[in-house]
């Protein structure tokens, strides 16, 4: 694991049961953003020298951490953070494809009003911050848009299921921010957000699935893209972290 900066914030600041919720965005912030690489050993002792605390609160944190599958805790009491195998990156997109689709025709079945105004304000929140180079804050915000759809979908096991996916999706889409930084360009807006709001506000479930069977493409052919540079072009993924 890198060296990190001691934690500043002072312990008495904390509330009561916050320890755990600290290390917890702090430590899933690094993971997305591929600061804490796939397989780093996280070392609950080194933790809480670092974060200024007891291990308990480490722990919870990294068990959290565990249940939405960011970090591997293993049979030895180790725990690692969750590798990704580039191998079974198709499968993956496969996953995300059928369930971006499945949501989407939900949400075009059972959306109300307020739904629409959630999603269209989420496509605009991403657009907004695109300019921005906020890598963090824009896969947060791509999440929020596609969870805006699921959530109108009214089935919470298939939403459940997919935020899953689009968290363990954010640390991949971080592989395309970092071809995105050194490439100097700014990120893309996402015009394919405000299609799959018209869609579905029209109550189309046809054309709902077809957009995000096609955003679902947008998204693997990004990741095509970064890996082509970095496997052909500068081989030795991850020598810059993120």
């Amino acid at each position: 694991m890198r060296n990190a900066e001691p934690d500043s914030e002072p312990r008495m600041a904390r509330k009561r049961g916050g320890g755990s919720r600290h290390v917890l965005d702090a430590l899933r912030d690094e993971i997305l953003e591929l600061k804490l690489a796939p397989g780093t050993a996280l070392d609950e002792t080194a933790l809480a020298a670092r974060f200024g605390m007891s291990r308990s609160p480490i722990r919870e944190a990294l068990i959290r951490l565990s249940a939405v599958g960011l970090v591997q805790m293993l049979p030895n009491r180790s725990t690692i953070v969750a590798p990704l195998d580039i191998a079974t990156l198709p499968r993956f997109v496969e996953a995300v494809d059928y369930l971006q689709r499945a949501t989407a025709r939900l949400a075009a079945r059972h959306r109300t009003e307020a739904d629409i105004a959630a999603m269209s304000r989420a496509a605009h929140d991403y657009d907004a911050l695109c300019p921005t180079g906020q890598a963090l804050a824009l896969s947060e915000a791509n999440k929020v848009f596609h969870m805006s759809i699921a959530n109108a979908g009214g089935n919470r096991y298939l939403a459940q299921s997919y935020e899953r996916m689009l968290d363990e999706g954010r640390r991949i889409l971080h592989f395309h921010f970092a071809h995105v930084r050194k490439s100097g360009s700014e990120f893309p807006l996402s015009p394919e957000h405000h299609l799959m709001v018209s869609a579905i506000a029209a109550q189309d479930e046809a054309e709902a699935d077809r957009l995000a069977h096609n955003h679902t493409r947008v998204f693997e052919d990004r990741i095509a893209d970064f890996m082509k540079v970095t496997y052909l072009e500068q081989p030795g993924l991850g020598e810059d972290g993120a």
